[in-house]
């Protein structure tokens, strides 16, 4: 069923009392202070009620819209927001307080075909909510456009059922909190420890946190889960999306939901379904408790924050928010008005536009200012640095503004640098002082621990340990301009999207079918290796050398120059059996299993004897590259390379592709602390190895020992040639 595109004047449907306008005069210059709704002090003797602002700059009139109550029955009034400057519909609301549930509706022309999709029919949840209650329903009302029951229609035809009874409301907050003596930990890069993890999973199954706090932010900040991540040895959790989210469609149709949460609903609101508390107050306040109790530890917190698309789709999505209050300023649209994708769902907003840009900066202020969180990773960073001609420009004015901002420059900037548009991969060009994920860090490692064999069958062309010592050494090819530096780097060989790390070593293909997409989804491009058995398996043997290749890869992040990032459970030897884009999987698949066999502990063991190792030398943790320049009047340079003999590398070594043994000998004059020696043996089969001596060092100790399967004591006098170990670590601090 369909309605009439609105004639010119023709503003409001009479279906439910109207308050009179907020009165006042349109504005020619003057506007509100913020976007949003937000409360007047109480403390100034002004009247109570709230100033309310929304950036709709097509719109021919917005609408503050009033529920007595939350649910989806509540009666609703209207209130006109009359004042309006440079696309900001305003004023002040008396007698609006905390707690009440709105929304917003907007008139103006439905014109597709020039990215004008108005529909006063539809409740629209302000952009700038930081409470948000309910969620969606998904039926056809909450579509802009008619649909039948199976949410496919016509785009171009507008829809006149109202969308209310299936939609969240925004809810007033008051924004008080008693931080106490909350200051944040302020890491240093080169101290820095990433630890990503999902609020949910991380702590669903932990046997030591209550039941009911279980998936929650109070049970990730919980002395249970603080422990577990405080003797680890990790300084920095990353938390995958806590903006508020909503599940797509098409997931809804098949009875399951969106896990990850990239798909944002709110910009300002955390999650509700992490917190413990039923209402959206306290759902703030459970966020910002967390935040308070992980800094009490120690620890930092970065968001994981999605600012490239929303959860509206493209034209044939959902109108929820944006779309219906100024689809042609959030949205990057084409001359006809469709979206324009390069984040692969649907849309992408356009920071071509200053309100978009303006939206993402107030939002992370308010997480650093409101709620104190310590820096961020941007999800496809590269789509929010899109400019007029639609390439990647690093002088976008998004990044100069972070770059400039006296709050936002002094947090954590991690860039995911690659969207799936047109030259999309950007890794290594995203301006100081942002730092960003090393995806070419990751292909390398796990390339290089690849037996031959292995890498014949799949065509993987044998680079030697050319790629190899580039990528332990800083990834200076990538990040040796703009006076970044090795810390620029985020080394790692897992994260949430592909397999764990255990599923590296056991799983060659993905096993993604009970994912629902006919094992269509995921990467193809694993480079892993099963060791001779594809999935689970008994044989001792075998899972000897799977586990010893977990120490390997372990061993090559927490161990290279960089900042090193752990999957949460990686510690643990976490299986997603197989699947490799667990995207949807809020169930056994993605929880983290606290229930640990013998092997388990050791991994843990020895992951937490890795992280104190970077912590005690600072050879492990350089804040510049190394030079290659003498150091020491004896000749020797900051950093040497030598092959299996103990002889300098020299050309024809760094390009000899069957050479799988590399000596790497950091010097401890550029940091400080003990020179070590880190020895990477990728051949098949076990190994003599001749450490280099004087000038180098006189004997070395043995700190750790991939192939041994949990810590031992280090031992001293090595020197000359060792027996080393097929695919193998070895760590040793230099006696000079």
């Amino acid at each position: 069923m369909t309605g009439p595109t609105p004639a010119p004047g023709r503003r409001f449907r009479t279906v439910c009392d109207r308050l009179p306008g907020v009165s006042g005069r349109r504005r020619d210059h003057e506007g509100p202070a913020r976007l949003g709704v937000w409360l007047r002090p109480d403390d100034q003797g002004a009247a109570p009620g709230a100033d309310v602002a929304v950036y709709a700059s097509h719109a021919e009139a917005v609408e503050l819209c009033v529920f007595d109550g939350p649910g989806p029955g509540a009666g609703e009034r209207r209130i006109e927001l009359t004042e309006r400057v440079h696309g900001v519909h305003f004023g002040f609301v008396p007698d609006l307080a905390a707690g009440t549930a709105y929304g917003l509706r907007a008139h103006g022309p439905w014109d597709p075909a020039r990215g004008l999709r108005y529909n006063p029919d539809k409740l629209l949840l302000d952009p700038y909510a930081r409470g948000i209650a309910g969620e969606v329903t998904w039926r056809p009302e909450v579509f802009g456009h008619v649909v039948g029951e199976d949410l496919a229609g016509d785009p171009e035809v507008r829809d006149a059922h109202d969308s209310a009874a299936f939609v969240p409301r925004g809810v007033v907050l008051d924004d008080g909190f008693d931080w106490g003596e909350d200051s944040p930990p302020s890491v240093p890069w080169s101290q820095t420890v990433l630890y990503e993890a999902h609020v949910r999973g991380l702590t669903r199954l932990h046997p030591g946190v209550p039941y009911h706090l279980r998936g929650t932010y109070a049970g990730l900040a919980h002395p249970a889960t603080i422990e577990h991540l405080t003797r680890l040895g990790v300084t920095t959790v990353e938390l995958l999306p806590v903006h508020a989210f909503t599940s797509e469609p098409a997931l809804a149709r098949r009875h399951t939901s969106n896990y990850w949460g990239y798909n944002t609903l709110g910009f300002f609101a955390p999650h509700a379904a992490y917190s413990s508390a039923s209402v959206p107050a306290g759902v703030l306040t459970e966020f910002k408790g967390m935040v308070r109790l992980l800094h009490a530890a120690g620890l930092e917190v970065v968001l994981d924050v999605v600012y490239n698309h929303t959860c509206e789709q493209g034209r044939d999505g959902a109108t929820l928010s944006w779309r219906g209050l100024d689809n042609r300023a959030y949205y990057r649209l084409d001359d006809n008005g469709r979206d324009v994708d390069v984040t692969g769902c649907g849309n992408t907003l356009d920071f071509r536009h200053p309100r978009v840009v303006q939206l993402a900066l107030d939002s992370l202020r308010y997480w650093v200012e409101h709620c104190h969180v310590d820096g961020f990773r941007f999800d496809l960073a590269t789509a929010l640095a899109r400019g007029r001609d639609d390439g990647y420009d690093p002088d976008h004015p998004f990044l100069v503004a972070m770059r400039s901002d006296p709050v936002l420059s002094r947090v954590k900037l991690i860039a995911e640098p690659w969207d799936v548009g047109p030259h999309g991969w950007r890794t290594g060009q995203f301006p100081p002082p942002m730092t960003e994920w090393n995806d070419r860090f990751r292909d390398a490692v796990r390339t290089f621990w690849l037996p031959d064999g292995a890498r014949a069958l799949r065509g993987e062309p044998g680079h030697g340990v050319r790629e190899l010592a580039t990528r332990l050494s800083g990834s200076q090819d990538l990040f040796g301009v703009g006076d970044r530096g090795p810390l620029a780097s985020v080394n790692y060989v897992a994260a949430h999207d592909g397999f764990t790390l255990a599923d590296t070593t056991a799983y060659e293909y993905k096993h993604n079918q009970d994912n629902g997409e006919g094992n269509r989804d995921g990467h193809d491009d694993n480079r892993s290796w099963n060791h001779g058995a594809e999935g689970t398996s008994d044989d001792p043997d075998l899972l000897e050398r799977r586990r010893r290749s977990l120490r390997n890869l372990l061993g090559t992040v927490l161990l290279s120059t960089g900042v090193p990032m752990l999957a949460a459970g990686d510690e643990l030897g976490r299986t997603q059996r197989g699947n490799n884009n667990a995207y949807s999987r809020d169930d056994l698949v993605s929880w983290l299993n606290w229930d640990l066999a013998d092997w388990q502990q050791d991994l843990l063991a020895t992951t937490t004897q890795l992280l104190r190792l970077r912590r005690e030398h600072p050879a492990l943790r350089q804040r510049a590259f190394f030079g290659g320049r003498p150091v020491h009047e004896d000749g020797t340079f900051d950093l040497g390379w030598f092959d299996a003999d103990g002889r300098a590398m020299d050309e024809s070594r760094w390009h000899e592709p069957r050479t799988r043994v590399l000596q790497a000998f950091l010097h401890a004059a550029p940091a400080g602390g003990r020179s070590l020696l880190l020895v990477l043996c990728g051949a098949g089969q076990d190994v003599e190895v001749t450490l280099p001596g004087p000038p180098w060092a006189s004997s070395y100790e043995l700190v750790w020992n991939s192939a041994e399967p949990k810590p031992v004591d280090p031992t001293s006098g090595h020197d000359g040639v060792q027996q080393v170990t097929a695919l193998s670590i070895r760590l040793y601090a230099a006696t000079p």
